[in-house]
């Protein structure tokens, strides 16, 4: 074995610059190169590595974008050399490529360039942080110190030191796509109601029929729409009624007496008409003895004299009896009442109910592929409803909005961009949206998300600020924002108890893995994420059975999970067993 030092410019003394070791053993030769770490330290003292190198967190984790270390160590005493400068620069290496963090210098005693000083007799503190933004190939990557040192012009090469392992990027499977758009609902309606009505009246105290009534224009209306919603194609008697009422002044015998009276003569009447028009259709009765909300409303609308004295009255007095005697002790102005408002409360009513029965979903699909412009905004928006797939329901929608200008619309083509991954186009959707209802909480909820879908959090933020009284989750949107941005406790307060996906990756990152196991067997529609994050809860807990279960599911959903588990550092501790191999190969 042949050791050989030889004297160099670092120091007074000899520091050993190469070491060769040959071992002769069986007729075999063997050679070994020596680190250049050795190189700094053997014969002499010259510029040391720092020593006992932690790194915080290790392994690196993505918080945010950021993949974040402070790293710490020592430099050893008697070994820095007064004259030398050491530069030191992180290095993150993944996929063949290289980040480099901002570098630090660390000076001798007696070196006038900017550093941090060293004492050659003390040693001293090695800190530094470093900061990198994060993409997908650091999941697989390694981070490495990588030095410049020279002592006067002499330069020193020093290989990498590797420091940690990275990247933990498990909270980048909080994603935007976790959220569920809302649609914005077309208001077709298969059947709409409308009513219409008539009053027959009476004299006081009287029940008989006038021809003067029973000939008035609302009367022969109302037997005119009653003929035509029993033969038109498109309508249909919903229901008939016929109320009679008596004005609350007299006594309750007499005012019940006289309407029914007023109800029963009324449907008489009403039934002859029917019959010979050759309709048929129950007539449901009804009677109110004292007509009192009648009499209210009739006041409210009236412009007598003292009616707020009136009103006050009636509010003040819920006795039938006791409110007619107040109301008669009001002697100025209860002659008017009896004059003007009275004679209107002695009626019978008649009221017809009819649906009006709107276009079967074949005769919408069908005008809509072949004559679109005899459908209305509501029926369009509706037949996309009906189509097949995405890209006919993306062209009804497009139509839509060429035609009508409609917001709902724009909401609703942006929906489908964003499932097909057009996040550019959704935004563009969503903009045209608020361009015409900048206030609407389902549209600017569904922004906020293809905002978050685009890392622009900023955007994201103020859509989803707008977004409250929406139909969807958007305390699980705002838990996915924060999760995002790297805040986790208003992440987690924003979660609540969503049960998603987001909701159980924050869990995990808040290290409750019971809880994230918990949510996710909750999830509503699980998928091959759940079943990932799943798998990692049980790397997390030590339950290989439940990482190899669990990552089945996920790459038999999703192919492209092999490739993310093979490289995921979060079972690197599985990395070589033969089960999990065969899983991800």
């Amino acid at each position: 074995m042949h050791f050989k030092c030889t004297k160099t410019l670092l120091t007074k003394k000899y520091t050993l610059t190469i070491l060769s070791v040959f071992v002769i053993m069986k007729k075999s030769l063997f050679f070994v190169s020596v680190i250049a770490a050795a190189m700094l330290t053997s014969c002499g003292k010259t510029l040391p590595q720092p020593e006992q190198v932690t790194v915080n967190p290790s392994p690196l984790v993505v918080v945010g974008d950021k993949v974040n270390a402070d790293i710490t160590g020592t430099f050893p005493v008697k070994q820095f050399n007064k004259k030398g400068v050491l530069t030191v620069t992180p290095v993150l290496k993944f996929a063949g490529q290289e980040v480099l963090g901002t570098p630090v210098t660390y000076i001798g005693e007696k070196v006038k360039e900017n550093g941090k000083m060293v004492s050659y007799k003390e040693g001293g503190k090695y800190t530094q942080s470093c900061s990198y933004d994060y993409v997908p190939e650091m999941a697989k990557s390694e981070l490495y110190l990588r030095f410049e040192a020279k002592v006067g012009k002499k330069v020193i090469e020093v290989p990498d030191l590797k420091i940690a392992d990275g990247v933990v990027a498990t909270a980048k499977l909080a994603t935007a796509e976790d959220n569920k758009s809302m649609v914005t609902s077309d208001k077709f309606q298969r059947i709409i109601q409308e009513t219409q009505e008539a009053d027959i009246k009476f004299l006081i105290q009287q029940s008989n029929l006038r021809n003067s009534e029973t000939k008035s224009a609302a009367v022969k209306d109302l037997q005119v729409a009653i003929l035509d919603a029993d033969t038109a194609e498109r309508k249909a008697i919903n229901k008939l009624e016929v109320s009679g009422y008596a004005s609350p002044d007299g006594g309750m015998d007499l005012n019940t007496k006289l309407a029914e009276a007023r109800q029963a003569n009324a449907q008489k009447f009403l039934a002859k008409q029917m019959k010979k028009d050759k309709v048929e259709a129950a007539i449901e009765n009804n009677i109110t003895a004292e007509d009192w909300e009648g009499f209210q409303a009739a006041v409210e609308n009236s412009n007598i004299q003292d009616k707020d004295l009136v009103l006050r009255v009636l509010s003040m007095y819920t006795d039938p009896e006791e409110r007619e005697t107040q109301i008669k002790n009001l002697s100025a102005v209860y002659k008017t009442i009896a004059d003007e408002i009275l004679p209107a409360l002695r009626r019978s009513r008649m009221i017809l109910t009819i649906d009006l029965i709107g276009k079967s979903d074949e005769e919408i699909a069908n005008l809509m592929k072949n004559d679109p412009a005899q459908l209305n905004v509501e029926e369009m928006l509706y037949a996309a409803t009906l189509a097949n797939d995405d890209a006919e329901k993306l062209a009804i929608y497009q139509q839509v909005a060429n035609q009508f200008g409609d917001y709902r619309a724009y909401n609703n083509m942006g929906m489908i961009q964003f499932k097909q991954g057009n996040i550019a186009d959704a935004r563009r959707s969503y903009g045209k949206a608020l361009e015409i209802e900048p206030n609407n909480a389902d549209v600017n909820y569904n922004a906020g998300i293809a905002a978050m879908a685009d890392h622009d959090l900023a955007k994201a933020e103020e859509h989803l600020g707008k977004a409250a009284g929406t139909q969807g989750d958007l305390n699980a949107a705002l838990g996915t924002l924060y999760t995002m941005k790297g805040d986790y406790a208003a992440a987690k307060n924003a979660y609540g108890k969503s049960a998603t996906n987001n909701a159980a990756v924050q869990q995990i990152l808040d290290e409750d893995y019971a809880a994230a196991r918990q949510t996710l067997n909750s999830v509503q529609e699980p998928n091959a994420t759940t079943a990932y994050l799943l798998a990692v809860v049980g790397a997390r807990t030590n339950d290989r059975e439940a990482v190899y279960a669990n990552l089945k599911v996920a790459v038999a959903r999703d192919a492209d999970m092999k490739a993310k588990a093979a490289n995921d550092i979060e079972f690197a501790k599985f990395a070589e067993d033969a089960d999990f191999l065969a899983i991800v190969k």
